[in-house]
């Protein structure tokens, strides 16, 4: 970059709200951007042995009075006879037509990871992995600006996050994985191992929060005999993104800079058959290529530079 050149700006659909980590409940907070078609909100946390209810709510606002315009609100029970989850809309002060799940997929004492993903005025729900429900809001989802967590839960982590870009054939839902194992931070660097390399639809998911005064930011994939055939590098002196071959030669990735200072990320990996196809913060950014045997070889993933790790799943 020349003296005096300005950063292009950065996409709305390129920015993702930093997570957050273990929240006083009742918690609320701004969801930037709101609603859209394609936007996912995860909660992970767990259900204490005597909760009688929670809920949470996608919200117009967050003030008191009057109380705010309620687009989705999600209220599992859990002191009645037959435990259940009710889904209703707030408008005007006024509960609209209620709807009710029987079969609640949380149990009293138990973690769980729950994934809202949001829709053409529709919201679905998974719980743990596996589909639990799906509602239809009454009032347009792009009124939304607020989400609100209140009653008998412990949040460990609140994340904001786009629908991956790659097909999944009849999957109804994205791979939902934790913002959190054991702490907010993993080490750096951070090794996963490949015991039988990388296969076609194999999806390799790293997430983190870019520190305020960055230096490098490297993603790299070694194979057997410790060679490093792909290499993903953020350069913070020219704010570029590319694919470093192993000779050291840059390819670059045209696609408007992210790791700035404070900024959350998300990067995906999806193997397929001739290579690898990339994802930032749920936007597609093209493929690298590498062989079939190349990528079966490949045995070790890892992730350095000025970051928090929050996230890596392989």
């Amino acid at each position: 970059m020349g003296p005096g050149e300005e950063l292009a700006p950065i996409p709305d659909s390129f920015i993702l709200q930093p997570p957050t980590f273990y929240p006083v409940v009742p918690y609320v907070t701004t969801i930037f951007g709101g609603l859209h078609a394609g936007k996912m909100v995860v909660l992970q946390g767990a259900v204490p042995l005597d909760a009688h209810r929670f809920q949470v709510d996608f919200q117009c606002g967050c003030s008191l009075n009057p109380q705010p315009d309620i687009v989705v609100h999600f209220n599992p029970r859990f002191h009645t006879t037959r435990p259940h989850v009710i889904c209703n809309t707030l408008h005007r002060g006024r509960w609209q037509t209620e709807a009710r799940w029987p079969g609640l997929a949380l149990q009293r004492g138990a973690g769980f990871l729950m994934l809202f993903l949001f829709g053409n005025e529709e919201v679905k729900v998974s719980v743990n992995g596996q589909h639990f429900l799906h509602y239809r809001s009454q009032l347009p989802l792009s009124r939304v600006d607020t989400l609100g967590v209140s009653g008998d839960i412990w949040v460990q982590a609140v994340g904001f996050l786009n629908i991956s870009p790659f097909a999944e054939g009849s999957r109804e839902y994205p791979a939902g994985h934790p913002f959190l194992l054991q702490s907010p931070q993993l080490e750096l660097p951070c090794s996963r191992t490949l015991p039988q390399g990388l296969w076609p639809g194999q999806v390799i998911i790293v997430r983190g929060l870019v520190l305020q005064e960055p230096k490098h930011f490297t993603l790299s994939l070694r194979d057997e005999a410790a060679r490093i055939p792909v290499m993903l590098r953020a350069s913070f002196l020219d704010h570029t993104l590319a694919w470093v071959s192993p000779w050291g030669r840059k390819t670059l990735i045209s696609a408007p800079f992210l790791f700035y200072p404070q900024r959350f990320f998300e990067v995906l990996l999806l193997c397929q058959e001739g290579g690898l196809k990339l994802a930032l913060n749920g936007q597609g950014l093209g493929t690298t290529s590498l062989g079939q045997q190349a990528l079966e070889r490949l045995r070790e993933l890892q992730v350095s530079g000025s970051i928090q790790l929050y996230c890596v799943h392989c």
